[in-house]
């Protein structure tokens, strides 16, 4: 993307401000509802950011995984789990909140650490028409073909992982739950009598 030196500046800018105070928004709202949404807008941000490096690629794959996938999946997690309850405070909490500070300055002091020791120097200007996407791919399939490889049966095994916890158990009619020893079940996935749903399906 070959955009003027002011829009860079200003665009970065404007990138980096809503970055942050997503960021800020993610950790400090008592709304996880709320900080999954903020947390996608610090996804869109970074693909900007990409996109202001010319690493086009790069940003789709951010839009695509970690705010059509990535997120949705957080907001899915939530709506499963949460029950609208308000949280009630631990004792001592103080000792947390003291141990995230702590955790939290730690990082950022290394993060800064890796920036002054950097070093920024400009590398060459790609030629017109550089495409990064087909440069990736490359990549993709000679040096880091078994990164990508183990990366695919990662996902693979996360997508089946989902299906069976997603699954949910049916029960032959007369077989109620309280005649079988307790098992641990999501309380949002109540087990039904197979009975139940011809009923439901007629009406």
């Amino acid at each position: 993307m070959n955009l003027a030196e002011g829009v860079q500046i200003v665009s970065f800018g404007l990138l980096a401000l809503m970055m942050i105070g997503s960021a800020l928004g993610v950790v400090l709202l008592s709304n996880i509802v709320h900080s999954a949404f903020l947390l996608g807008g610090v996804f869109i941000s970074m693909a900007g950011l990409f996109l202001l490096l010319n690493a086009d690629f790069v940003a789709a794959a951010q839009v695509l995984i970690y705010v059509g996938s990535v997120n949705v999946l957080i907001l899915f997690a939530i709506m499963l789990v949460n029950k609208g309850e308000e949280f009630k405070p631990f004792p001592n909490a103080w000792i947390r909140k003291g141990l995230t500070a702590v955790v939290c300055v730690g990082l950022f002091a290394l993060l800064a650490g890796m920036v002054f020791s950097t070093p920024w120097a400009l590398g060459p200007v790609p030629p017109a028409g550089y495409n990064s996407t087909e440069a990736i791919g490359q990549h993709f399939f000679s040096d880091f073909l078994l990164p990508f490889e183990l990366a695919s049966v990662l996902l693979l095994i996360a997508m089946v992982g989902a299906i069976v916890l997603a699954r949910r158990e049916f029960l032959n009619d007369g077989e109620l739950p309280g005649d079988e020893p307790t098992v641990l079940t999501l309380p949002e996935r109540p087990r039904e009598p197979v009975g139940s749903l011809g009923g439901s399906s007629d009406s």
